[in-house]
């Protein structure tokens, strides 16, 4: 039975997301069962990424329900998460344009469903439950070819574009609004004890493969080309690219993390 969708008054991002699965079980009967099981069958966004999250997460160390249950159990004493889970799903929607709709990052965007792992292992880290939060960081690492140490910090409305081999070290820092591409690792440069990894700023984009290193600061709304090797301070909205990186444009307020735009200024000498 398919709950009543203004019990409890969902979110718009909630009635999104329950409209397109509709629509989707009427398109696609085979899928039918699956999208009810998921999304239809609950109340909340909150119960449904529960069940979600729990049905990927689950293997030989922990069942299914077992799983659920420690999700279920951080949300109901984090409750703000959820609301940082619509905010990151609507990123997506908004700089993605293979994004048809909330649907498609919901139940099958490795990079959303990393992130919001990630979410439920730091704070089963601020608990001091580590174990745990290292067998999640480890599953998800294992299904979504996302590693983020359980203890990083990531702001809401983040985005982990394609996703695949994202590495983001214990001390690392992201702001809020910011867009990272596959490939991108914010690492150490070497056996550094301590405070070691990037700290990044607000609405930055990280563009495919950049490696930032060190304890060291990428200011808001900065822009790191692809394939760059970050070794310094990047200064706020300007635009960095090589190996190792310079500033090669800015200051400028483009938003790339909301415009997407990986090109580097024609003018610059790399």
């Amino acid at each position: 039975m398919i709950d009543n969708p203004d019990i409890g008054a969902p979110a718009p991002v909630w009635k999104r997301l329950r409209f397109e699965a509709s629509a989707a079980a009427a398109e696609e009967p085979s899928l039918a069962s699956y999208l009810n099981a998921a999304i239809l069958t609950h109340l909340t966004l909150g119960n449904a990424l529960s069940f979600h999250l729990a049905e990927k997460l689950a293997g030989p160390a922990m069942g299914t329900q077992q799983v659920r249950q420690v999700i279920t159990g951080i949300y109901d004493n984090s409750p703000e998460l959820i609301a940082i889970a619509e905010t990151d799903m609507q990123a997506v929607l908004e700089r993605d344009p293979a994004c048809r709709g909330v649907l498609q990052p919901f139940l099958f965007f490795k990079g959303y469903l990393a992130l919001q792992t990630h979410r439920i292992a730091h704070q089963l880290w601020r608990l001091g439950r580590e174990t745990l939060a290292f067998h999640f960081q480890s599953r998800a690492s294992e299904l979504f070819d996302v590693d983020i140490h359980p203890a990083a910090r990531i702001g809401k409305g983040v985005m982990l574009d394609h996703a695949s081999g994202i590495t983001i070290g214990e001390t690392a820092v992201v702001g809020d609004g910011c867009s990272l591409l596959h490939g991108v690792t914010l690492g150490g440069t070497g056996k550094e004890v301590g405070d070691r990894h990037p700290k990044i700023g607000r609405g930055v984009l990280l563009s495919v493969g950049a490696k930032i290193l060190g304890n060291i600061t990428v200011g808001d709304e900065a822009k790191v080309a692809a394939g760059s090797v970050v070794l310094k301070d990047v200064p706020a909205y300007c635009t960095v690219a090589g190996v190792p990186a310079k500033v090669v444009g800015g200051p400028s307020c483009c938003q790339p993390a909301q415009s997407m735009d990986q090109g580097i200024p024609d003018q610059a000498s790399i």
